[in-house]
């Protein structure tokens, strides 16, 4: 299922979009797409079952009609740094033992197609195209990567904006250049888990004024998607609702020559997880 949120920011509501591309109205069914609804399966499967009937949902004019963050009430957003090869090369890192940490505020997700704003002061913010894993059932102290994955709920696209000098050259841990207001545009869709045949073989790609800068694929990835969620449930307990931002692969700003591309106001950042949807943004100063 394609599972959305749509309408103005704070007041959005549950959508699906069904197999014929029609956006279809889920408010009368479930009040929001949130951890609440995926930890539920009976709520869950009143979804599938409009789903497969969606002429029983009303259709919704998407003329004009903004698209919001698939997922309502998030937790918290745990991410992964340097979990691509190739980005771990074009950076110049060795290859971690262990994941690397770090952590965005709920406050930082927007929809796919909001203004993204470039910090005051910055001179590099930086694009990051990411697999999103969002939680569907509480983890703890997993044993293995095949029950993480039985503990996501579905993925989405996500872009981990950042800023590459607060994040590196201020000192201090990476938070401070990954958390400025807008910094994480999620969506356009919560694809469930059960749409998803393969989370390791997923191509992901990034444009910046047209411009392809990011081709990869989630092969790549350093810790794939179940050990990463196995992982993390030893460190802190996973709630419904938590979302986990798996790494970009290679193409980044801060992995190019002199002068660096960094971001401006005006640019346009498209990209995409394949089958997951689009995302694009124009970038205005803060």
């Amino acid at each position: 299922m394609k599972l959305l949120r749509v309408g103005t920011a704070g007041a959005e509501r549950p959508a699906l979009l069904d197999r014929d591309g029609t956006l279809r109205d889920l408010s009368g069914i479930v009040p929001d797409i949130d951890g609440e609804l995926l930890a539920d399966a009976s709520a869950l499967a009143r979804v599938r079952e409009a789903a497969e009937n969606p002429g029983v949902l009303p259709a919704l004019d998407a003329t004009g009609l903004r698209i919001g963050p698939p997922l309502g009430r998030i937790g918290k957003i745990v991410c992964i740094g340097l979990n691509y090869h190739d980005h771990a090369a074009e950076t110049g890192a060795e290859i971690p033992a262990e994941p690397i940490l770090f952590f965005k505020a709920p406050d930082t997700v927007v929809g796919p197609d909001d203004t993204v704003l470039v910090p005051r002061g910055s001179r590099k913010t930086d694009w990051e195209v990411e697999l999103a894993v969002v939680i569907g059932r509480t983890a703890r102290y997993l044993g293995s990567a095949e029950e993480g994955l039985a503990h996501v709920a579905g993925y989405a696209t996500a872009h981990d904006v950042s800023e590459r000098e607060f994040q590196i050259e201020r000192g201090g841990t990476w938070d401070k250049g990954k958390n400025c207001e807008t910094f994480n545009p999620l969506g356009p869709w919560l694809v469930t888990a059960d749409d998803v045949d393969d989370p390791q073989a997923m191509p992901l790609r990034l444009w910046v004024n047209g411009e392809l800068k990011q081709n990869g694929t989630t092969a790549e990835q350093i810790f794939p998607v179940g050990e990463v969620v196995r992982y993390l449930s030893h460190f802190m307990t996973l709630y419904p609702g938590d979302i986990i931002n798996t790494g970009t692969p290679a193409g980044v700003a801060m992995g190019q020559p002199e002068p660096k591309p960094y971001l401006k106001a005006g640019d346009v950042v498209e990209l995409e997880v394949e089958g997951l949807g689009r995302q694009r943004q124009e970038l205005k100063d803060a």
